[in-house]
């Protein structure tokens, strides 16, 4: 392509909202739309403020700029990859995450709840001393309770230790390696015998079968591992409820993201009295345990 065609931010913007409209991608990982997608991408490759899109929008660019940014739109469209692979940065709440290929992109419903530490059901935050989460991934949300319950310690798990690796490298970029231990292992069979959580937090993969088969491309280029739930998307799930009674101390909770499948989830877990939590996005992302609940 003639680089020489863009000279500004403006025009390589409209450009790219143009063919990720044409192209009909996908925008679940961050963005909502494709100018939001774009104005991102080109402010990152430029190295320019994400906030800060119209000072810049008339700037002249240099050619290899030009190059760079066309470069990224070409890939983001043809090989339909997140944009947080692209850039290696994915964000949750207010926290900046180091992501790619080897995790899916951090999202969670559970985010939103760490700040008021799920309250009703947290009084006393302060009393919290153990917190185990399940399919970590990224770490992400190992990171965000670490920070909301200073006097705990948290243990992250999860099977892949390709995923570990990128966890690792954000808990040293947050400076928790004190307090976060990351494990590898299947669910609990890793985690230390005899130890009792106050809290046990998982988002495991909880897809259906039927869904993974029709997820856009985007989410395809994330790990199937992380994703895949089975049949009715609950088998990662029976497991972690299974094993969660003997791991929980006897007021712990135990806090599972499903995100759309609380059909099956109730289908699965009903009997137990599931309360759902209160999300941006419903009362049916996110159900509660209790550890007495757990026991029945």
């Amino acid at each position: 392509m003639n680089t020489t065609l863009f000279t500004t931010p403006r025009d390589l913007l409209r450009y790219a909202v143009t063919r990720f409209n044409t192209a009909k991608l996908f925008f679940g990982h961050g963005s909502a739309e494709a100018y939001d997608e774009a104005a991102y991408l080109i402010l990152h490759t430029l190295k320019l403020p994400l906030d800060l899109l119209d000072p810049f929008l008339d700037a002249k660019l240099l050619p290899e700029e030009v190059a760079a940014v066309l470069a990224v739109i070409d890939r983001r469209t043809n090989d339909r990859v997140p944009a947080a692979y692209i850039t290696n940065e994915a964000f949750l709440g207010s926290y900046k995450f180091y992501v790619d290929e080897r995790t899916i992109v951090p999202r969670s419903f559970i985010a939103e709840l760490i700040p008021e530490y799920f309250a009703p059901w947290v009084n006393e935050p302060e009393n919290v001393s153990n917190i185990l989460e399940l399919c970590t991934g990224s770490g992400c949300l190992a990171i965000m309770m670490a920070d909301a319950f200073p006097d705990a310690t948290v243990d992250a798990v999860d099977i892949s230790a390709d995923a570990l690796e990128v966890a690792k490298r954000n808990v040293a970029t947050y400076a928790l390696e004190e307090r976060l231990t990351l494990i590898e292992s299947d669910l609990y069979a890793n985690v230390p015998a005899g130890k009792k959580y106050d809290l046990i937090i998982t988002n495991p993969p909880y897809v259906n079968s039927g869904s993974m088969s029709k997820l856009p491309m985007e989410y395809r280029a994330e790990p199937e591992l992380a994703l895949d739930g089975g049949k009715d998307g609950m088998d990662i799930v029976r497991r972690i409820v299974a094993g969660a009674a003997e791991r929980l101390t006897d007021d712990g909770l135990l806090i599972v993201e499903i995100g759309n499948e609380k059909e099956f989830a109730e289908a699965a877990f009903g009997e137990l009295g599931l309360t759902w939590l209160t999300t941006s996005n419903g009362d049916d992302m996110v159900f509660l345990l209790t550890a007495d609940q757990l026991k029945l």
